[in-house]
């Protein structure tokens, strides 16, 4: 493959793929420091008064053209702004959010909502501004004027009902000019009826737009958590758009390889990260004009699913072997091109690894290595799986023996065979210095796997030439459910086989089956804590379902 000159990123440059709250963003949160510093200014001066004059001033205008037919077409254009209708949108995009699973945006809705209600109706208990005077007030009120408080939150739901449910593009921009219709129609409303000041209302939308508008562009950018209505798994990224070109551009600067497609790879048996197939550019001394190599696109979204993931088998199995999740995505990405080249250095049949790529710093890596053109998983009908690949595997668990390390996830789609030569992949769960019990896993994982394409009896006989019999006996009384990839347990379902017992019955003896369910004091604390923050969460969502306000 072509290398080019590497480029450091200068000091104060953004990263290849930035987070941004562009222009827009900016200015209203601009907008509300200044209303917020007009507050300031206003009760500094004692200026007050000003404000109510041309505040009465416009009311009074709105009320010199009242008539019965406006006061209805008003009262019917200001429902929005009620309990009843704030409520009913907050439920809606609850049952949407939660159906789609979108639950970091589901997270910042809740925490924005609850944000910006508590202010404003702090700000509104501090200014202590009264209902409109000398104008007949003809719609319901409560509490202190300033800032409006059902504007407020109106414009915050109705913008994030916008970023957490619209996706980006037309569709999204067409949405901001419906919000502001919306917001428009409710303010001519509750001005009609002198519900609030001009000035209220302007204020409470404000700080209504600045506020969601902020939190999700920081928080849920659209090239990180876009919003999409397609299946799939969390786990597998967008890499076009913004996503795409900040790839290929990290990857001229800091491995020197001129990318010319990004496309996802083998999305079916991965899934706690997205894996790329990534087309560069050849050396100019082969034929070929392109060439590829292999990515493995790790975000923070990753680490945290991963370390949901290990408290969840922390709860219902007690502290496994090497359970301790990671704590940042470049951890991760660093520990397994470690462990990469470490088995690439033992001679295993690994991947060659090529490097890592920052993308956002301590928030998207990409992982690169050899891509094995013309490989197919082991499970895959077309490949051969003759007695030479299955010593193959075989071997690959012996040797790691020898060296100190175990795979921990072998399962079909991390065996790839091309051209009769067998190779492992997807380092990212390996362990150097295992315990006994989980190198005896290994081995057993490899010879169900090597079973689906064969038979037990075919892959034990030649085990027997790798293992001892106690060996291959400890292995298949370490394995049983947990143990095995969930690929592993969904292919050996669908061939309504148990490879498991079937090996047992060529086994000369058996061994009692290894305890995995373990309870520790760790386990019991941890089972505590989450029963208890389950039982808050549960009377929180109670409440909020009740009412958002």
């Amino acid at each position: 493959m072509q290398r080019v000159h590497r480029r450091r990123r200068p000091s104060g440059e953004p990263p290849p793929l930035p987070r941004h709250l562009n222009a827009s963003g900016k200015w209203w949160l601009g907008l509300s420091g200044a209303v917020l510093a007009s507050w300031v200014v206003v009760v500094a001066t004692g200026s007050v008064a000003v404000f109510d004059l041309v505040d009465t001033r416009v009311l009074q205008a709105l009320a010199a053209v009242r008539s019965p037919t406006l006061t209805d077409v008003a009262e019917v254009a200001g429902v929005l702004a009620t309990g009843p209708a704030i409520h009913a949108l907050w439920l809606a995009n609850l049952a949407v959010l939660a159906v789609f699973r979108r639950w970091r945006h589901l997270f910042v809705w809740i925490g924005v909502g609850l944000l910006v209600i508590n202010t404003a109706a702090t700000l509104a208990a501090t200014l202590q501004r009264p209902r409109p005077y000398e104008v007949e007030l003809l719609g319901p009120w409560s509490g202190f004027s300033m800032p409006s408080v059902p504007v407020t939150v109106l414009a915050t739901f109705l913008v994030s009902t916008l970023y957490s449910l619209v996706p980006a593009g037309r569709r999204r921009d067409t949405g901001k000019w419906v919000v502001c219709g919306l917001l428009l129609v409710t303010a001519a409303s509750r001005l009609y009826l002198a519900q609030d000041h001009p000035t209220d209302v302007l204020a409470g939308v404000v700080l209504g737009v600045a506020a969601p508008l902020a939190a999700f562009r920081l928080l849920t950018p659209n090239e990180v958590y876009p919003v999409v209505y397609r299946r799939g798994s969390p786990a597998h990224l967008d890499v076009s758009g913004a996503r795409g070109e900040a790839i290929v551009r990290a990857l001229q600067d800091q491995l020197g390889l001129v990318a010319t497609a990004v496309t996802p790879f083998g999305l079916a048996g991965s899934g706690g990260s997205t894996p790329l197939r990534i087309t560069v550019k050849a050396d100019d001394a082969v034929e070929e004009d392109e060439s590829c190599v292999f990515g493995k696109l790790y975000a923070a979204t990753h680490v945290r699913s991963d370390r949901w993931f290990k408290l969840g088998r922390t709860l219902l199995y007690g502290r496994l072997e090497d359970e301790k999740p990671y704590h940042s995505v470049r951890r991760l990405v660093q520990y397994e091109d470690y462990v990469l080249r470490l088995m690439s250095d033992a001679g295993l049949p690994v991947p060659h690894p090529l490097g890592i790529v920052e993308i956002t710093p301590e928030r998207e890596y990409l992982l690169v290595a050899e891509f094995l053109a013309g490989a197919r998983e082991i499970g895959d009908p077309e490949t051969v799986v003759d007695d030479a690949v299955i010593d193959q595997g075989l071997a690959v668990v012996r040797r790691m023996w020898e060296v100190g390390i175990a795979h921990r996830d072998i399962k079909p789609a991390n065996v790839m065979v091309r051209d009769g030569t067998l190779y492992l992949i997807d380092s990212a769960f390996a362990e150097v210095r295992p315990s006994p019990w989980r190198e005896a896993v290994d081995l057993a994982n490899t010879m169900l796997v090597l079973a689906l394409r064969t038979d037990p009896a075919r892959v034990y006989a030649r085990a027997r030439l790798f293992f001892s019999d106690e060996e291959i006996a400890e292995a298949f009384a370490a394995t049983r459910g947990l143990t095995m990839p969930s690929q592993l347990r969904r292919m050996l379902r669908a061939q309504g086989r148990d490879l498991h017992a079937e090996f047992l019955r060529l086994l000369p003896y058996r061994l009692p089956p290894v305890r995995i369910q373990r309870w520790t004091w760790r386990r019991a604390g941890l089972t505590l804590v989450t029963g208890l923050a389950l039982a808050l969460a549960v009377t929180i969502a109670v409440d909020l379902l009740r009412s958002p306000l």
